[in-house]
């Protein structure tokens, strides 16, 4: 069995990567980063470290890569025999990968069954966006016969992989807990064998709880931390107020999971409690700069903050925490992330209102749209009462 997956690094190699392998796959790992598929072409193994309860070591093999910057005949020759393609590159970057993917299909032969194609990316319905994307550059006529060579099934996946060690090769270090939820209907009766994966009818809850929990969570230790002057994620969320505003997060989140995916109480609680457990881990080396970065992306429409905040303003429901959460992800200055210099600049040039519609998309009809405007204000406020300090 053969698996194509694009995106080579931290979370390709120490979490989908290996699952594939231990699935009995061959691996195909594609990237734009010519320094690190030289190091996987000059090895014939790495190690994935996990730390935490029962943790033990995953030696990898059966392997290789290709640069899909400058060898795109050999890739479109492995997708075009592939049984699996997946990915973990960032949903934006998804659109770069489409075009690769269309040429696998046409180059597919017709008889063989199709490919199962799962965008394992930090987003809701990812897989969709990319087949989406696959379908814009056909026509019609075209798209309909190609989209029988495959089977496009969204995924939720979950495992923390951290910032590695500069002197860490190829090897990567990650917690023992991982979830890699699949939604079956797409499948039929044949899912890819693909052990370690969990395949559910509706994948729409998994999604959306992953999402408004571990990445809510994740990233408010992050933004908080960073404010309260912390570099790792463990000393964050041990800092109490750090911990008391990630607490009030996600019990804003959970009630709406509760009330919207049919999750009962006790089992979000728990969820949220082993979420928190992780978060604490200190044999993850994790920092808040490297959780913390894209800070525009996470503000955006759809994403861990935004979307769970607009819905529960709807509702009528507390959304605090969440908006203590925003204010802090706009004081996260960290100058080597692009993200975070464009979101100075967008502080600087544009009004509170303006900010919000194009950062967050929330019109101003919306009941949340008069508070993040108060939430950017202040920190427009913030931010020029610090630069006049400066110049004193």
């Amino acid at each position: 069995m053969l698996a194509v997956h694009f995106g080579a690094g931290n979370i390709g190699r120490g979490f989908v990567g290996l699952l594939l392998h231990e699935s009995g796959y061959d691996v195909v790992f594609a990237d734009v980063d010519r320094a690190l598929i030289d190091r996987l072409e000059a090895s014939d193994s790495y190690t994935v470290h996990e730390v935490g309860p029962g943790a033990r070591d995953h030696r990898v093999d059966r392997f290789r890569a290709i640069d899909s910057a400058t060898d795109a005949p050999a890739l479109v020759a492995a997708l075009a025999a592939a049984d699996v393609v997946t990915t973990a590159v960032g949903p934006r970057v998804l659109r770069f990968i489409a075009p690769h993917v269309l040429e696998g299909l046409r180059e597919r032969a017709a008889d063989v069954p199709p490919v199962a194609v799962m965008a394992c990316e930090n987003a809701i319905n990812a897989t969709d966006l990319l087949r989406d994307e696959i379908a814009a550059l056909t026509t019609p006529d075209e798209w309909a016969e190609l989209s029988r060579r495959a089977v496009f099934a969204n995924t939720a996946v979950d495992r923390i992989v951290p910032g590695q060690p500069a002197d860490a090769g190829l090897d990567v270090t990650v917690e023992t807990f991982f979830e890699w939820a699949i939604e079956r209907p797409p499948f039929g009766d044949a899912p890819p064998p693909i052990a370690a994966a969990h395949f559910v009818d509706e994948l729409a809850p998994y999604i959306e709880r992953k999402l408004f929990t571990v990445n809510t969570g994740h990233a408010s230790i992050a933004y908080a931390g960073f404010a309260a002057g912390h570099h790792r994620l463990s000393d964050a969320l041990a800092d109490p107020a750090v911990r008391a505003m990630v607490e009030c997060v996600l019990a804003e989140t959970s009630s709406l999971i509760v009330a919207e995916r049919g999750f009962s109480a006790e089992e979000q609680n728990a969820y949220r409690a082993r979420i928190l457990e992780r978060f604490a881990n200190p044999e993850l080396p994790d920092t808040v700069e490297r959780v913390g970065r894209q800070p525009l992306r996470k503000l955006s429409r759809k994403e861990r903050f935004i979307e769970p905040a607009a819905r529960l303003a709807a509702r009528g429901e507390p959304v605090d925490g969440l908006l203590e959460a925003v204010g802090a992800a706009l004081r996260f200055d960290v100058p080597d992330d692009p993200e975070s210099t464009e979101l100075r600049h967008l502080l600087a040039s544009l009004s509170p209102e303006e900010f919000v519609r194009e950062v967050t998309a929330i019109e101003a009809e919306h009941p949340l749209f008069a508070r993040l405007v108060a939430v950017v204000a202040d920190a427009q406020s913030e931010a020029i009462g610090d630069s006049a300090t400066d110049r004193l």
